[in-house]
């Protein structure tokens, strides 16, 4: 057959039927006394193998060592294939999502276009000053909150994370998803950021919300992550929700955030209603046989001395007797600043 006839059967141009000749992928079995070429069934065959590894990925010279290397080993090509393939669908994937987040930000203008990808960018650049900047010039710009919270997830210099957070604080609240999936994440410095910014959020208008901000803060009440549970009991505490008492009394006996953890409680306890009765309760849990050490001991002491009321007193006035003298100075001074 000659060359138009194979063009039509295998669907290869016939200009690219004669580019494979001079790289000598597909040669002709012969010429007709004309002078054409001429091709048989086996080089029809050869031109769906060419065009098959093509589709794979191949380059025109691998598709050659394919067919003609009796040494060539396809496993090895077919795994640089695939790595190939992946960095390629990430990269695509990187620049899907940049334009998603350019899109989202309602660029008015090619001037708006052009800063919000320029400080996406930045967001991912090496150097951490440069982040910095880019999260602080983000605050109000075209840079969607999503792509902040991304950007706050991966972050492991804390100044900068810092910067992001307060940008993150200023957005419109859209940041809420990618920060629940950080909560869920198996790195553990990726769900303690994803906490950390979530407890920097404002809280909801509605103080009883069961959506947003508090929502999430009260999953992350029961997290298994004891960090995760620490922010949000501080976050919880200090917007004013009592379910976060049980918590911050743990985080108190434990000594973890343990200052942090008591000023919450003081000032849940300050607020009526039987919840300072109730820390007290829990805390004198921590002091039952078996239970707190002396160091927790001395820091249930600390955490009393600021929780009104006659329960605190009592059980201060009980701990200046303790064994230890650090538990016992420190239940006198809490007892002496309340007059007794």
């Amino acid at each position: 057959m000659l060359i138009g006839e194979l063009a039509r059967r295998s669907g290869v141009s016939a200009r690219m039927l004669r580019h494979y000749e001079a790289l000598g992928l597909v040669r002709p079995r012969g010429r007709t006394g004309s002078g054409y070429r001429e091709y048989g069934a086996d080089d029809v065959r050869r031109v769906f193998h060419v065009e098959s590894l093509r589709s794979l990925g191949l380059s025109l010279r691998e598709v050659g060592r394919a067919l003609d290397d009796p040494d060539f080993a396809p496993a090895r090509l077919v795994e640089e294939l695939a790595r190939r393939t992946r960095e390629r669908i990430a990269a695509e994937t990187e620049l899907l999502t940049r334009l998603d987040r350019v899109r989202a930000a309602g660029p008015a203008d090619w001037d708006d276009v052009l800063r919000g990808a320029a400080l996406l960018r930045a967001l991912g650049a090496w150097n951490a000053d440069d982040r910095q900047r880019a999260a602080l010039a983000a605050e109000g710009g075209p840079v969607p909150a999503e792509a902040l919270a991304d950007a706050v997830l991966r972050e492991p210099d804390p100044y900068v994370a810092g910067a992001l957070r307060w940008a993150l604080a200023r957005t419109d609240g859209s940041a809420l998803a990618p920060l629940a999936r950080g909560l869920d994440s198996p790195a553990a410095e990726v769900r303690e950021r994803a906490a950390r910014s979530l407890a920097a959020l404002p809280a909801d208008a509605d103080a009883d919300a069961d959506t947003g901000v508090t929502a999430l803060l009260r999953r992350a009440l029961g997290h298994a992550d004891a960090e995760v549970r620490d922010h949000a009991a501080l976050a919880l505490g200090a917007r004013g929700h009592t379910e976060a008492v049980p918590a911050l009394v743990a985080m108190v006996v434990a000594g973890r955030h343990d200052v942090d953890a008591a000023d919450a409680l003081s000032r849940l306890a300050g607020e009526g209603g039987g919840v300072g009765d109730r820390v007290v309760g829990l805390l004198a849990e921590g002091l039952e046989p078996g239970g707190a050490g002396a160091a927790a001991r001395r820091r249930i002491a600390q955490a009393l001395a600021d929780i009104p009321g006659d329960a605190a007193t009592r059980l201060l006035l009980a701990l200046t007797r303790d064994e230890d003298r650090g538990v016992a100075v420190s239940a006198a001074y809490g007892a002496g600043r309340r007059g007794e």
